[in-house]
């Protein structure tokens, strides 16, 4: 879907909810391969039984790429990715588990240089089944403003 979204247009506080998505041995397996990232917490499921997750997690990277990819439902012409901070992954993603997203929008600024801008950052919050939060950032927009 095409919708254009602008600067003035966000309103702090909205807020939105994905669908779930279950994570899988095949996700974590691909991701390994993309990134090279192949340390055993990943991949080795033995050596892991010694560890105090005592299965595999995934990488905090897949998390972060799925949980970005889950927000992404509506194309805006008239706002992009300007970048993302405060990235934290607090518990694991383990095989098998389902993940959501919130998306909340928590602040929105001007743009020093170029005043037909604005920043608008969302926070997004990763969770899954049980309710623990997996990821937290923030996700920051540059967003036209209207003429």
């Amino acid at each position: 879907m095409i919708q254009e979204i602008y600067f003035e247009d966000y309103q702090i506080g909205d807020t939105r909810q994905t669908l779930g998505r279950t994570i899988t041995e095949a996700d974590i397996v691909l991701h390994a391969g993309h990134t090279g990232d192949f340390f055993p917490h990943h991949m080795d499921a033995q050596w892991c039984k010694t560890q105090p997750f005592k299965q595999r997690i995934a990488h905090g990277t897949l998390t972060f790429a799925v949980g970005v990819g889950m927000t992404a439902t509506l194309i805006n012409p008239v706002a992009m990715t300007y970048g993302y901070e405060r990235l934290r992954f607090p518990n694991p993603v383990h095989i098998g588990d389902t993940i959501n997203v919130k998306v909340e929008i928590t602040e929105k600024r001007d743009h020093e240089r170029k005043p037909e801008f604005g920043f608008v950052t969302e926070r997004l919050t990763v969770t899954k089944q049980d309710g623990s939060v997996v990821l937290v950032c923030d996700h920051l927009l540059l967003a036209n403003k209207k003429a």
